[in-house]
């Protein structure tokens, strides 16, 4: 018999409902019921009536829009992207609190905000910046990651198998399963797919200062085939868990908590993003030429091969960068650089993966 069957009896006032059974094993049948029922009441700690509204609380979630984020053709009016994340979010029982971002940095003050009203998921709506500063706020917390992924890279998203389609995402983050993922910190800013030095610092900084540039992977790549003609590499000092590695003159130095940077580039094709380590992948200095004969290995995960990339698994590392280089977190630049000070932070953030 169901436990609902149980349940409706004794909160009518009747004995439960026993069916397939008649006489003598009917009575018996119903006492054993009455006595289980009593038994699974007691262990929740309800009177009779509380079976009938509930004893679980409603989960809270929090969704942290960032209207601006990815290509303009796929935004949508902040209205309907409120109500479409209410609906679904109701959907599932659950209680939603909404909130659009106005600017960079908002976004880490509203998954703050959210936490402290008691939200058990916060969902990052937006690129792989948005989702840093979201996920920043949830370091060591309580509060759990979803995402949502409508940026250009999305290399977060993709490593962990969040789906592209909103609804799916949302559906993932308020019914997915929970993973611990580590993170990693460079100078005091955190990032938890990839933080970079060099050359794919400087095209992150161009492409953010770029105004009235179309968002996605081909305006990237645009840029990125232009200036790497006019790069100049700088010198590098680097230590590895304490250790000197040595001097060299580098394309760029990427630290990889995942493999990609995003759109299926693999930087660090056997980065494991929950094994407290990071991949610190150099790339020496070569002609533009050499590198665009190369770059097709990014997206087959076969760079790690090539004489001139050296890649190992870090717990910290210092990089002392001649003349000051251009660094950035989860592709937001932070300027230029001469001192960079990196550290893992392991089993830092809990996010919600899709049910394998």
């Amino acid at each position: 018999m169901r436990t609902m069957e149980l349940a409706y009896g004794l909160r009518s006032g009747r004995r439960p409902l026993v069916l397939g059974f008649q006489g003598p094993h009917r009575v018996a049948v119903q006492r054993v019921a009455v006595g289980v029922m009593r038994l699974h009441l007691s262990r929740q700690g309800s009177s009779r009536g509380r079976i009938a509204t509930g004893t679980v609380r409603q989960m809270k979630i929090g969704v942290v829009i960032n209207p601006a984020a990815g290509p303009s053709w796929r935004r949508r009016p902040a209205a309907r992207m409120e109500a479409w994340a209410r609906g679904v979010v109701k959907r599932h029982a659950a209680g939603a609190w909404v909130a659009f971002t106005e600017g960079p940095g908002h976004a880490r003050v509203l998954a703050r905000q959210a936490v402290d009203e008691g939200a058990d998921v916060v969902v990052a709506w937006g690129g792989d910046g948005t989702i840093n500063e979201v996920a920043s706020a949830l370091v060591y917390s309580r509060g759990t990651l979803g995402i949502v992924p409508v940026g250009s890279g999305n290399g977060l998203a993709r490593e962990l198998g969040i789906p592209r389609s909103p609804e799916d995402a949302l559906t993932v983050a308020l019914s997915g399963a929970t993973r611990v993922i580590d993170a990693g910190e460079l100078n005091d800013r955190l990032f938890f797919n990839a933080a970079g030095v060099g050359f794919d610092a400087h095209v992150a900084e161009v492409f953010a200062s770029s105004s009235g540039h179309r968002r996605g992977f081909t305006s990237y790549a645009a840029a990125a085939i232009r200036e790497l003609f006019q790069y100049e590499s700088a010198m590098y000092t680097i230590e590895a868990d304490g250790r000197p590695v040595g001097d060299i003159r580098a394309l760029l130095i990427s630290v990889a908590n995942t493999r990609q940077w995003g759109n299926g580039a693999r930087i660090a094709p056997y980065a494991v993003m929950d094994d407290e380590r990071l991949d610190l992948v150099t790339i020496a200095a070569r002609p533009p030429v050499v590198v665009l004969a190369n770059i097709w290995r990014l997206f087959l995960g076969s760079i790690a091969t090539l004489s001139h990339v050296e890649t190992r698994q870090v717990g910290t590392a210092s990089i002392a960068a001649t003349p000051p280089a251009p660094v950035h977190v989860d592709g937001e630049p932070l300027g230029r650089l001469a001192a960079i000070e990196i550290r893992v932070k392991a089993g830092a953030l809990r996010v919600r993966v899709p049910l394998r």
